[in-house]
C-alpha cells in the first residue's frame, strides 16, 4: 500500500523556468509557459514540480540574487499568473515547490541598500556581515575566505563621503550579500516569507544552500583557504554546517506542520545540503528538521558498480535510518548533463553516455525514497559544451575567466518541436532568439519526436514512473542486495521485484531468467547487455 505522505516517495520534476517554455516571445521562459507545459508533465507521470526562483531580481545569478521574496519578476509574469499555475497544477494532481534562497539576497534588496546608506555598527548593517578591513588602512579583507564563484568572499563599500569603508561578506558573488542569521530580524522576515507563499497554496520549498546561513561568530581565517575555491559548499567549515542552522529547520518544520494541521495537506521542506558524509547529511533530516535533503553522492559517483553500491548503502543506513527517505538525484541546473557526464560525445545521443544515463535513470527510479528529475533529462539532452564566450551568462565564468565548472551548458532552453531553433521553445517574432542559443542538433531531441518514438528516453521515464506509481514494491521501503559478479549490481525491492545494472560493456547472465518487466535497452531473457538496467518481477510474464 502506498504511503499517504506523498513526499516520501515522490518524483519531482525540476523546472528551470527561463529555459522551459516561453509564452511571451521574448526568448525567456516564464510562468505562463510552465502552466502550458503542465499537461506534458502530467502525461510524463511526475508527482510535482520544483520551480527555480522567479522573484524580482537583477538576474546576476539568474534569480538566486533575490531583491523581493514576495513577488514575481515581470520577466516571468506576475502573482496572478502564479496563482493560476498553482490552481492548474492542483487540478492535475501536481504538487508545487518553490525555490527559496535564505543564505543570501540581492545587492538590490531594500534592506541591503539601506545598510549601505547606514553607518558602521548600525542596526541596518547588522542584518548582513559588515566588518572592518585588516591592515593599516583597512585595505585587506577581514579574513581569507574565498567565494564559491571565484575571488575573495569580501567586497569593500564606498562611504557617503567617497572614502573606502567597511567590507561585506558574500560567499557567492558581490551581488549576493549573505544574510546575518544571528540577527533575529532575519529569521522573522523569512517566517513572513514562508507564510506568504504557503498562504498562496504552495506545497513546500526547495531550500538553497541549506547548510549555509550561519557563519562562525568570529569570522576567523580558514586554515586551508586554497581549498575553498569552487569545489563543494562544505569545504569551508567556518561558513557552512554551523550547529545553529538546525534550529532554523526545526522552526520551519513547525511552520509547515502548522499548515498541515489546518487542512491535512503535507508541506515539504527539501534542502540543498552539501556536507562531506551521509552521516552528516542525516543530521538535517531528523524527524523535527527538514523532511528531506538532496543526496548528491549518487550524482557524483563514477560509473562503477562498487561506487554505486557504496553510496546507496551509506544513504540507506544513515539517512533512511533517521526515519526520512533518501532523495536521489542524477542531475540539476548546476551539473553537467547526465548523458555527457557518463561519456557521451557533445552532439551524439546513442552511444555510451546515453546508454549509461538510461540505465542510471532506471536504477534511480527503483531505489527506495524520492527522486528528482531535472528538465530535459527525460529527453536525453546532452550538455551544450561549445557555447561561445560572448553568450555565457554564468557568474562563475565572469568571476574567474575560466569555463571550468560553468553551468550554462545544462541550462540551454528545451527543444519542443520543429527542425530549427527555437524548436518550439518560443513563439517570438523574427530576430528574437532564446536567451541561450540552441545547437542545431537539438532537432534530434525535440519533445514531439520523443513522444512519437517508443524507444526514446521519454518513454523509458514515463513507463518507469507509471510502474513506480502502481507497483507496491517500488517507492518507499527497503532493498536487499544480491550477490553478483564484478560489474553487476542487483537488488530486490519488496515482494519479488529485482533491479539489476550491468556496469560493464559485455553482456552477462541476468540475475533473473525471465523477460524483464522494463529495461533501459534491448534485453533478451536471461541476458543483461552492457550499460543496461532492467526490472523483473516474480509473477510477470510477457504477453503472448
Amino acid at each position: 500500500m502506498k504511503t499517504h505522505h506523498w513526499w516520501r516517495d515522490a518524483v519531482i520534476y525540476q523546472v528551470y523556468i527561463r529555459s522551459f517554455l516561453d509564452s511571451t516571445g521574448d526568448g525567456v521562459g516564464d510562468l505562463a509557459g510552465v502552466r502550458t507545459g503542465l499537461p506534458y508533465l502530467k502525461k510524463l507521470g511526475v508527482d510535482g514540480i520544483w520551480l527555480s526562483p522567479f522573484y524580482p531580481s537583477p538576474q546576476h545569478d539568474h534569480g538566486y540574487d533575490v531583491a523581493d521574496y514576495c513577488d514575481v519578476d515581470p520577466l516571468f509574469g506576475d502573482l496572478a499568473e502564479f496563482d493560476l499555475l498553482v490552481a492548474d497544477a492542483r487540478r492535475l494532481g501536481i504538487k508545487v515547490l518553490l525555490d527559496i534562497v535564505p543564505n543570501h539576497c540581492s545587492s538590490e534588496h531594500p534592506w541591503f541598500r539601506r545598510a549601505l546608506a547606514s553607518p558602521p555598527g548600525s542596526g541596518d548593517r547588522s542584518l548582513f556581515h559588515f566588518a572592518d578591513g585588516r591592515g593599516p588602512e583597512g585595505n585587506e579583507p577581514p579574513n581569507n575566505w574565498h567565494a564559491m564563484f571565484g575571488g575573495p568572499a569580501w567586497s569593500r563599500v564606498t562611504d557617503a563621503d567617497g572614502r573606502p569603508g567597511q567590507w561585506y561578506l558574500h560567499m557567492f558573488t558581490p551581488e549576493q550579500p549573505d544574510w546575518n542569521w544571528r540577527d533575529p530580524r532575519v529569521a522573522a522576515e523569512f517566517d513572513r516569507i514562508l507564510r506568504f507563499w504557503l498562504d498562496r497554496g504552495v506545497d513546500g520549498f526547495r531550500i538553497d544552500v541549506a547548510a549555509g546561513l550561519f557563519k562562525h561568530p568570529e569570522l576567523p581565517d580558514s586554515d586551508d583557504p586554497g581549498a575553498d575555491a569552487r569545489t563543494r559548499d562544505s569545504v569551508n567549515p567556518l561558513a557552512w554546517n554551523q550547529p545553529e542552522v538546525h534550529d532554523v529547520w526545526r522552526h520551519w518544520r513547525a511552520v509547515c506542520e502548522e499548515y498541515t494541521a489546518r487542512d491535512g495537506r503535507d508541506r515539504l521542506l527539501v534542502g540543498e545540503v552539501s556536507v562531506p558524509t551521509a552521516r552528516e547529511h542525516a543530521r538535517y533530516v531528523r524527524p523535527d528538521e527538514l523532511h528531506q535533503a538532496f543526496f548528491f553522492d549518487l550524482l557524483s559517483a563514477p560509473w562503477d558498480d562498487d561506487a554505486f553500491r557504496k553510496v546507496i548503502s551509506e544513504a540507506m543506513e544513515d539517512i533512511a535510518g533517521t526515519g526520512s527517505t533518501v532523495t536521489w538525484v542524477l542531475n540539476n541546473h548546476d551539473q553537467v548533463r547526465t548523458v555527457t557526464r557518463y561519456g557521451e560525445p557533445a552532439t551524439g545521443g546513442s552511444g555510451q553516455g546515453a546508454a549509461r544515463a538510461r540505465a542510471a535513470a532506471l536504477l534511480m527510479l527503483a531505489l527506495p525514497g524520492a527522486a528528482y528529475i531535472y528538465q530535459g533529462e527525460e529527453l536525453g539532452l546532452p550538455e551544450v559544451v561549445d557555447l561561445p564566450d560572448d553568450v555565457l551568462t554564468d557568474p562563475i565564468f565572469h568571476r574567474t575567466g575560466s569555463r571550468t565548472g560553468i553551468r550554462d551548458g545544462c541550462r540551454v532552453p528545451l527543444p519542443w518541436s520543429g527542425q530549427v531553433s527555437p524548436f518550439g521553445f518560443s513563439s517570438g517574432a523574427a530576430g528574437v532568439k532564446p536567451w541561450l542559443p540552441q545547437p542545431d542538433y537539438f532537432a534530434e531531441y525535440v519533445t514531439e519526436r520523443a513522444l512519437a518514438d517508443t524507444r526514446s528516453f521519454w518513454h523509458l521515464y514515463r513507463e518507469g514512473l507509471h510502474l513506480r506509481a502502481t507497483l507496491d514494491q517500488l517507492g518507499e521501503g527497503t532493498l536487499r542486495w544480491l550477490e553478483t559478479p564484478p560489474g553487476l549490481l542487483a537488488f530486490v525491492r519488496g515482494d519479488g521485484l529485482t533491479c539489476a545494472v550491468n556496469f560493464g560493456t559485455a553482456p552477462v547472465p541476468a540475475p533473473v531468467s525471465g523477460v524483464p518487466l522494463l529495461s533501459s535497452g534491448p534485453c533478451p531473457a536471461g541476458v543483461l547487455p552492457g550499460s543496461t538496467a532492467a526490472w523483473w518481477i516474480d509473477d510477470f510474464s510477457p504477453a503472448s
